[in-house]
């Protein structure tokens, strides 16, 4: 984990506590251009109003994860390679998505 970040290790896999029956899980990796994943990125999360909600930095896999409300959000990726941003309709349960970062 970051010592500049308090979000939990964002590679380790999903709490055996978590019922993804009832919660609503938003993850994902960030990857450059190349393909290859992105350690150290910031990924914000945006409500659909487009207001800031949370951000995690990226793990040595490149993966990201919140645990958000069921609908329509905003996932901004900001790295050394770039920027990304993509629009997830979260429904409950596992919500997987990729962020390819770009200049």
């Amino acid at each position: 984990m970051s010592d500049s970040c308090a979000a939990p290790d964002q590679d380790a896999a999903l709490p055996a506590s978590v019922d993804i029956e009832k919660e609503t899980v938003l993850t994902g990796t960030v990857v450059n251009g190349e393909g290859e994943l992105v350690q150290g990125a910031y990924v914000r999360l945006l409500d659909g109003s487009g207001e800031f909600t949370a951000e995690v930095v990226t793990g040595e896999g490149g993966q990201f994860r919140f645990f958000a409300a069921p609908g329509k959000w905003t996932l901004r990726a900001l790295s050394r390679y770039g920027d990304a941003t993509g629009e997830v309709e979260a429904a409950r349960g596992l919500n997987e998505t990729k962020l390819a970062v770009s200049r």
